[in-house]
């Protein structure tokens, strides 16, 4: 599959940048001041010249092209793309045999086996990563690995959990899907519920998969397998999940939505609205769907009297009920977009993880059944202790989300992310614009920490503005709201990810916290004298959180727990891209399109990992986060590739393992978030 990589024996010295004879160059203590990287002189280049660029390279660092295409030109590209011999039938591909399809002529995918083989890119190097593990490729003709395939009938295995059911989505799709026990939930504390219902959903029903080629095809990894090319058909509204649903609650509820309470009255004082409490649950136990109907309506608040958010919710498992995850000193690895996806956490446990947790998923969307997001939620088999992150701006719809979530999937944990920068997370009133709205903070946690019996974290920054810190408000509470654990990034919205994570904060914040709470720190974590100093230097903080640290050394694991700085090779970092590349191809196919998924997420892990620094080259160990590193040179060629900014050299890096990028290949790097960098960056 890959090149050899290059000796690890040291070459001759790199030329040495030409200093002034009259300056004295800085000692390392003084470039550390600096956040510069004391890199070893001998390993000192000067920074390469940059030409115009070619343009090849301009297509390879992604550039704009200076014409810009109108809607109707994409649309006459997408229908040529689909009418071409390249998008062959699934089921053709599969067998080989243009008669496999049981759609014969109505299928929208082409048959003309001959007209694909010819046109199909040549075999990678290499062998089928389904065929090393002795399992029949799944791909067929279209597996770029074809003329290694065995004969081997012996029944797949798949690893991976938590794939979305096509009659949920069809559910979800028509807003049909059920939510008893979030609406219960909403409907005692008061809130009200944004419900919107599609206005078409008649027309949904008219919806197939045979006009969304697509649908299963998601670029973060939703199932390949399945048929593509089935006719239009109706969807009736037969799930046995709804059916015993109703059975639980007594009669149907509405689809997907509850009458909003009357609005709220003057609030009475904490003791009358606990003693309201109190009495209705001595009569009631409601920790499953109630049996009598009319129960929620008994147990909602008088309209004339509102009981105090710090008093536990009838229907609520208390925390003690609930599973418990000890936290302490395990190796967490932080949910990261786009880079954090499936292979790459399946790469960190092999590498020392503990704890994982998926990608940050949009309630929203989750709602809507977009095989995408649903794809964020995928588990491998080998995550022992795994969460699911979902972010939302409303209570309903973050309750609900947590419903569907813990009916459909399986998980640990489930994590809120109430700390996320971006604009467009931000302007919709979700991560970390929460952090300005603490009652909104207090519904969401109560109503989803009501809906299900597992363990529920939630993630904040210190604040929304630089110096106005108000974590420390949240961690007294927020146990008796619901949460078993908060993750602090120790780093205000504003701030992004400039300057250094301020941890004494965070330790402030940890002293205030209750005893059953699980503090955890994140920010900055690099080394394992980072981790000690954090973990072990602080009673009251469970564990890290580990991040970039794993984005741009994944071995960052297996330092922690040999308590070491490992002074990796470039050949040994090789090794951990080709675990990579092949974790990949079984995650997002050995086609073509999955083999090009592949490459994209590795350019992507590329952008943060070329910020590693050997400890060989330094003059001062570790190597700290927000260093800048000078130019320098490695001991070998594939280590001088390695530390390249260029895309143009990770794109090579990518050859390496995948073979020649396509024509017309572009690629710009998603993320900006150097610890150095701008702030509006992110």
């Amino acid at each position: 599959m890959a090149a050899t990589a290059p000796a690890d024996d040291r070459p001759d010295p790199c030329p040495a940048a030409a200093a002034d004879s009259s300056q004295t160059p800085p000692t390392p203590d003084e470039l550390v001041a600096r956040a510069v990287a004391p890199v070893k002189s001998a390993f000192l280049r000067p920074p390469p010249v940059r030409d115009t660029p070619t343009n090849e390279e301009s297509r390879a660092s992604g550039a704009v092209p200076l014409e810009k295409k109108s809607k109707r030109q994409f649309r006459r590209e997408r229908k040529q793309e689909q009418e071409s011999v390249s998008r062959l039938c699934v089921a053709v591909g599969k067998t080989g045999n243009a008669d496999a399809c049981k759609y014969g002529a109505s299928c929208r995918f082409s048959h003309d086996v001959d007209a694909y083989l010819a046109q199909k890119p040549a075999d990678l190097e290499g062998t089928c990563p389904f065929t090393v593990l002795e399992q029949p490729c799944q791909y067929g003709l279209t597996c770029r690995f074809f003329g290694t395939h065995k004969d081997n009938h012996a029944p797949s295995e798949n690893h991976e959990i938590n794939p979305l059911s096509k009659d949920i989505q069809k559910l979800l799709w028509k807003t049909k899907y059920k939510f008893p026990r979030a609406s219960a939930q909403i409907k005692l504390l008061g809130l009200k519920e944004v419900v919107k219902i599609k206005a078409n959903a008649a027309a949904d029903d008219q919806r197939a998969e045979h006009d969304n080629p697509d649908v299963s095809c998601e670029m973060n990894g939703d199932d390949k397998t399945e048929s593509l090319c089935c006719p239009p058909v109706t969807v009736e509204h037969d799930s046995s999940l709804c059916e015993e649903m109703d059975k639980l609650a007594g009669e149907p509820l509405v689809d997907n939505s509850v009458p909003c309470p009357e609005p709220r009255a003057s609030k009475k004082s904490k003791v009358e609205g606990d003693e309201i409490h109190k009495n209705e649950a001595d009569t009631y136990d409601t920790k499953a769907y109630p049996e009598d109907p009319n129960l929620v309506n008994r147990l909602e608040v008088p309209s004339n009297s509102t009981s105090s958010c710090r008093v536990d919710l009838v229907a609520t498992p208390h925390l003690r009920e609930k599973k418990i995850i000890d936290f302490r000193e395990k190796l967490y690895l932080a949910p990261l977009t786009t880079v954090g996806n499936l292979p790459f956490r399946r790469l960190c446990k092999t590498l020392g993880a503990d704890i994982t947790c998926g990608e940050m998923a949009m309630c929203t969307n989750l709602m809507q059944g977009q095989a995408s997001e649903w794809a964020l939620l995928r588990r491998h088999s080998s995550e022992d202790i795994f969460g699911v992150q979902i972010c939302g701006a409303f209570p309903d719809t973050v309750a609900r989300t947590v419903e569907l979530v813990d009916n459909e999937c399986s998980f640990d944990f489930i994590d809120i992310n109430m700390g996320c920068p971006i604009d467009v997370v931000v302007n919709k009133g979700a991560g970390s614009s929460l952090l300005n709205k603490p009652m909104r903070i207090k519904s969401i946690v109560q109503a989803s920490s009501a809906v299900t019996e597992r363990p529920l974290t939630v993630k904040v920054r210190t604040a929304f503005f630089e110096g106005r810190n108000r974590a420390d408000s949240l961690v007294s509470d927020i146990y008796d709201w619901g949460a078993s654990a908060i993750t602090i990034h120790g780093r205000s919205r504003q701030q992004r990810y400039s300057k250094l994570a301020d941890w004494d904060y965070i330790n402030q914040c940890a002293q205030k916290a209750p005893d059953d709470l699980h503090v955890i720190g994140n920010g900055d974590i690099f080394s394992f004298t980072d981790w000690n100093r954090h973990v072990s230097g602080s009673s009251k903080i469970s564990t890290c959180m580990i991040a970039r640290g794993a984005l741009i050394k994944p071995w960052i694991f297996t330092e922690i727990k040999e308590e070491k700085d490992w002074d990796i090779t470039s050949g040994e970092r090789f090794n951990i891209l080709k675990d990579y590349v092949r974790f990949g191809l079984e995650h997002w196919g050995s086609d073509t399109k999955g083999v090009e998924t592949t490459r994209h997420f590795l350019l992507e892990w590329l952008s943060y990992m070329c910020r590693y620094i050997p400890v060989g080259l330094l003059d001062v160990v570790p190597q700290r986060l927000n260093w800048r590193p000078p130019s320098y040179c490695g001991r070998d060629d594939l280590e001088t590739l390695m530390a390249s900014e260029s895309a143009a050299d990770w794109v090579r890096i990518s050859e390496m393992l995948l073979g020649k990028v396509p024509e017309g290949f572009t690629f710009a790097p998603k993320h900006k978030s150097n610890a150095y960098d701008r702030a509006e960056n992110g």
